[in-house]
């Protein structure tokens, strides 16, 4: 069975940061695409970075530069390094894997097969 657990929400103030860990299980970690997404209430979901089988990266507009991306074949373990967080940032984050090839990565959500529960992030004023 996959199973994808979050960890590391929470709340900050602006300008502050926030390490996001999404441990992976019941899958060959090393040959899936990964991805963070995030929705806010009232707002579509929106693709915030993912990474491919290789450590290819993919950025969305809003995060680009602040919020990398990165992981750990050994442990399974996808991370969100969010830094410089902007009250924007206040939303729900939802990892995401999909089986891929090399060279793959996307930010389209509709392309990921299998979802965290997803945990909240508020930036506070």
């Amino acid at each position: 069975e996959v199973q994808l657990v979050e960890s590391g929400g929470g709340s900050v103030q602006v300008g502050g940061s926030l390490r996001r860990s999404c441990a992976a299980s019941g899958f060959t970690f090393s040959r899936y695409c990964m991805g963070w997404f995030r929705q806010a209430p009232g707002k579509e979901r929106e693709g915030v970075a993912s990474i491919g089988r290789e450590g290819s990266t993919n950025y969305g507009d809003s995060v680009k530069g602040r919020i990398p991306i990165s992981k750990d074949n050994a442990k399974n373990t996808l991370y969100l390094q969010m830094i410089n967080l902007k009250h924007e940032d206040t939303s729900m984050y939802y990892c995401a894997a999909v089986w891929c090839l090399y060279g793959d990565t996307s930010l389209d959500a509709n392309w990921f097969g299998y979802w965290g529960q997803g945990t909240q992030v508020t930036v506070s004023l």
